[in-house]
């Protein structure tokens, strides 16, 4: 497979990436009101969003590179299992919850393909034979393709949450987008548990989402420039204590490359400001 470059792809088809949301927990998979004590349609909107995410793409995926929350290594790590397992890696909540099956085949040729790019770009990266899909894969992409057709490719965080290196792995594996593979950063762009249900997210959660919105739809240069000093943003680190969630935003940017990035969803759950992000 030969990358194209910005100068002979084809807009039309070239895959956006994206950084969406995956909810709380199994959200969209359980009663909420009785559970937690908010809104029964508390995810409606988000889960709405995402089930209509596969019909703004340019043709359906041959793949999906899914970068999430909940998966740190010393280096990056993609998941070569041919037929990935379960990781129910949420706590409390109701026993149906985990049952939930998400049988969407694995991708070893993409995998090594991610990992090849990396190490190209000077990244440290590696494969891992075993990794299933944790609940930052299989939540959201339960949604997206319920029919668990399209083949995901699950990839680690690197242990040290260095933006600058997240943002230099997404422009590593830019090329992908020319060969329709799909590349999702699944996290929170608001993610202080703490706060979360509680009027102390309310502030700090719209002045991070109004500076974020701001710098994803500038210019490529200023937004990387910006992303990499995101502690330093308005409300930044009350937003997110520790940045796991907000990681996965940096390699969808840098996949987006060239390409101007704008917000695509949000909504208020649990009183905190919420979106999704798209470049291309």
């Amino acid at each position: 497979m030969t990358a194209q470059t910005s100068a002979t792809r084809n807009p039309a088809s070239t895959m956006p990436t994206l950084f969406i949301p995956h909810g709380g927990g199994p959200c969209f998979f359980m009663d909420w009101s009785a559970m937690m004590g908010g809104p029964a349609d508390t995810w409606d909107k988000t889960e709405a969003w995402l089930r209509a995410l596969v019909s703004t793409l340019p043709e359906r995926p041959k793949g999906i590179v899914i970068i999430s929350g909940h998966w740190e290594e010393p280096a990056f790590t993609a998941s070569t299992a041919v037929d990935p397992g379960m990781i129910y890696d949420y706590y409390g909540f109701p026993p149906h919850t985990y049952q939930l099956q998400y049988p969407a085949p694995g991708n070893p040729a993409l995998a090594a393909r991610v990992v090849a790019l990396l190490q190209q770009a000077g990244l440290p990266a590696r494969t891992d034979p075993a990794r299933g899909f944790d609940h930052g894969v299989f939540v959201p992409l339960l949604v997206v393709d319920p029919d668990a057709t399209i083949p995901v490719v699950p990839l680690s965080l690197k242990a040290d949450l260095d933006p600058a290196e997240h943002l230099a792995a997404g422009r590593a594996l830019a090329p992908l987008r020319d060969e329709g593979i799909l590349i999702v950063g699944s996290g929170m762009s608001y993610h202080n548990m703490r706060a979360f249900r509680t009027p102390a997210a309310t502030r700090p959660s719209a002045a991070f989402d109004q500076w974020l919105t701001q710098v994803i739809e500038a210019p490529v240069a200023e937004r990387d420039a910006a992303l990499v000093q995101w502690a330093d943003a308005p409300a930044g680190r009350e937003s997110h204590p520790r940045e796991e969630h907000l990681l996965p935003l940096m390699v969808a940017a840098g996949a987006g490359a060239d390409s101007s990035g704008a917000r695509v969803f949000t909504d208020n759950v649990m009183m905190a400001d919420i979106s999704a992000f798209r470049f291309g």
